[in-house]
């Protein structure tokens, strides 16, 4: 059962579309396993519907309407050849293999490496991280898989930073989050994240700038954590 959710700042954004394409993946994949939060996208669109049938007509260009109606009919085709695409994904045997990805929802599958080789770079321990490749440049946007019963290194937010369980489960400070579930963290907020003992956890995660390691060895590995929107 999916207990966290995105607000409705977040939601409202992305039924609008002014949310930006990094955190737009990141929703989307939320919306793909959780159906109360369709129905919530679902009701503001309905919103944002009767707001502009209400507002006060602007004076267009004779041929907007044409102009729309082309954008319109391009972008359906659009939308139909990715739907088809998304129906014929067929994950990588690497990941097909790996039971922490059989859950993955279509929009993450769809950013995945053909070729089944993932980057992954050892954070700290029982902590490994994979950069994926999106297309902007304000966020990174990465898988993070923590080893059962490992604990992440304590660290503070020097951006936003948007996470969403794609399998296992695990807790920190605030309470425990699990298969769907969507957390946000602030800049300056500091926690620790414990992955289960019964399985490893993956997430993925949206963030704006790199994270700050608390404690003793933060001066030591500070240094080393880099930052790479891709």
């Amino acid at each position: 059962m999916i207990n966290h959710h995105p607000d409705d700042n977040l939601l409202t954004e992305y039924a609008s579309g002014s949310l930006a394409m990094a955190l737009g993946l990141i929703v989307c994949a939320h919306l793909q396993v959780c159906p109360h939060c369709r129905k919530r996208v679902e009701h503001l669109n309905k919103l944002g519907a009767t707001i502009l049938t209400h507002s006060v007509a602007e004076a267009v260009q004779p041929d907007s309407f044409a102009q729309l109606m082309t954008r319109i009919h391009n972008q359906s085709t659009d939308a139909i050849a990715s739907e088809k695409a998304a129906q014929k994904i067929e994950l990588h045997p690497t990941y097909a293999n790996d039971p922490l990805f059989k859950p993955i929802p279509k929009v993450i599958a769809k950013l995945l490496p053909r070729n089944g080789k993932l980057k992954w770079e050892r954070v700290s321990k029982g902590l490994k991280s994979a950069r994926l490749v999106t297309g902007q440049k304000k966020y990174e946007v990465a898988f993070q898989r923590i080893a059962s019963g490992n604990k992440v290194v304590e660290h503070d937010h020097r951006g936003l930073e948007v996470t969403m369980v794609l399998c296992g489960s695990f807790s920190d400070e605030d309470g425990v989050y699990s298969e769907g579930d969507f957390l946000v963290r602030a800049p300056g907020e500091v926690h620790r994240p414990t992955a289960t003992q019964n399985q490893d956890c993956l997430c993925i995660s949206v963030v704006e700038a790199p994270v700050k390691v608390t404690g003793v060895f933060g001066k030591l590995i500070n240094p080393f954590l880099s930052f790479r929107p891709a």
